[in-house]
């Protein structure tokens, strides 16, 4: 990670930060000229990054989401037949969601009539809950990425940072484009710290959140 780095200890995590991302004006541009993750530019397509499944952090989530998939109005569910006829994961073990005409199954294709993009954020709105409760942790936390490293004595370094192409694995080696790349998704009104504060608090806790703004704060005024 280059860049200056932000450090907070709690307890036995030390938190690292990449404050350079957190103070850019990173926005997520969906629906706005975004690019996708697909070989070449397909803004059309809507996709996004959800050309690919999302992988689940672990059973729980799995459990969740397939229940909360199946709670879904077909209204607001474009592939909810599908889902019905062959279920919403990936394989029988059920780690990730399933890929279906080229994307998740959970998002609704451009011109859609109950909405285009992801059915469980829009489901999550409709109840007035919070997105990030309703969807897998990689996609409500994109493009915050956490790398855990164990250290001396079984306490842990979390370093927090923007996602890269080489997150992707594979798929990064083809991507046309990645969205935290450049400057075409640069272009928000708050630095990342302010529009991504659920989000960010969501993955690190309120007391480490609540410190990190504090420190972000001071060093600005």
């Amino acid at each position: 990670m280059e860049g200056p780095i932000e450090e907070i200890e709690d307890g036995e995590v030390v938190w690292r930060f990449d404050t350079a991302f957190l103070r850019s004006k990173w926005t997520c541009i969906w629906g706005r000229g975004c690019l996708g993750i697909l070989p070449e530019p397909s803004p059309a397509l809507g996709q996004g990054c959800c050309s690919v499944g999302a992988e689940f952090e672990d059973e729980d989530e799995a459990r969740l989401i397939g229940a909360l998939g199946a709670t879904l109005d077909p209204v607001r569910f474009q592939y909810h037949a599908e889902a019905q006829a062959g279920g919403v994961f990936n394989d029988g073990n059920r780690t990730g969601t399933r890929v279906i005409d080229g994307a998740c199954i959970f998002l609704n294709r451009p011109g859609f009539s109950g909405g285009a993009g992801c059915a469980l954020h829009l489901a999550a709105l409709d109840s007035g809950e919070r997105p990030q409760d309703w969807k897998p942790a990689v996609c409500w936390q994109l493009p915050i990425k956490v790398d855990w490293e164990v250290v001396d004595g079984g306490s842990e370094v979390a370093t927090v940072r923007r996602w890269t192409r080489a997150d992707w694995g594979a798929e990064g080696d083809t991507m046309a484009w990645c969205c935290t790349e450049g400057d075409r998704a640069y272009v928000g009104e708050l630095p990342v710290i302010e529009s991504l504060a659920q989000e960010l608090e969501g993955t690190v806790g309120t007391e480490v959140f609540v410190e990190l703004r504090r420190r972000l704060a001071s060093e600005d005024s």
